[in-house]
Formats: C-alpha cells, sequence, structure tokens
C-alpha cells in the first residue's frame, strides 16, 4: 500500500524536492505515514482480540486468551514488518529526480 501510495505521489514528491525538502524529510514522511498505517492497524486488531477473547479462549493452545505478553509482542512484530515493509518506498521517495518528476504528465 505504501509504494503504491508512494508511486502515485511520485509528481507532489519531486515538486517538494525541488523547492527544497531534505531527503531525510521526505524519508521520515513516508515511514511516518506507513507506521501511522500500522499503528492504527494494531490498535483495531488488540480491541477486536479483546473483543473476541471469549471466543478464541478454546482455540489458543498454552495461551491465556488476555496474555499482555502475546498481544504487545504480536503488535509489535507488526509494527517492526510494516517499518521494514516501509522503508523501500521511502528510500525511493528520497531518490525521486525532481526533473522527471515535474515531466511526469
Amino acid at each position: 500500500m505504501i509504494s503504491y501510495s508512494v508511486a502515485q505521489r511520485t509528481h507532489e514528491m519531486g515538486i517538494r524536492i525541488a523547492l527544497g525538502a531534505r531527503p531525510g524529510k521526505m524519508l521520515l514522511m513516508v515511514l511516518g505515514h506507513g507506521l501511522w498505517l500500522a499503528g492504527l492497524g494494531a490498535a483495531i486488531g488488540l480491541a477486536g482480540a479483546f473483543l473476541l477473547m471469549r471466543v478464541l479462549a478454546n482455540q489458543l493452545y498454552e495461551i491465556k486468551p488476555s496474555d499482555p505478553v502475546t498481544l504487545i509482542g504480536a503488535a509489535t512484530a507488526m509494527l517492526l514488518i510494516a517499518a521494514g515493509a516501509s522503508y523501500v518506498p521511502a528510500r525511493r521517495a528520497t531518490r525521486v529526480d525532481p526533473m522527471i518528476a515535474l515531466r511526469y504528465e
């Protein structure tokens, strides 16, 4: 999703770079967007897990449904994976050539 978003916003990012945006700022912008989406997903997932604890209790093996280590570990793993997946498009966003991006359309 982030890769698609960066591809769609190539023109905008080229203009930002042409106007003096620093590559680090572009990197943080794209990474921040990816982590925001992942954080929203983690929050919704944790809320859903708390709501469905009773239903899932008989399907878990040697884990209590309300085990905080498991819930926090799963959310943290998802956030780390999202950060890694957002890094590649973020690096691509920092390498946009302003002239090519401005000729995009």
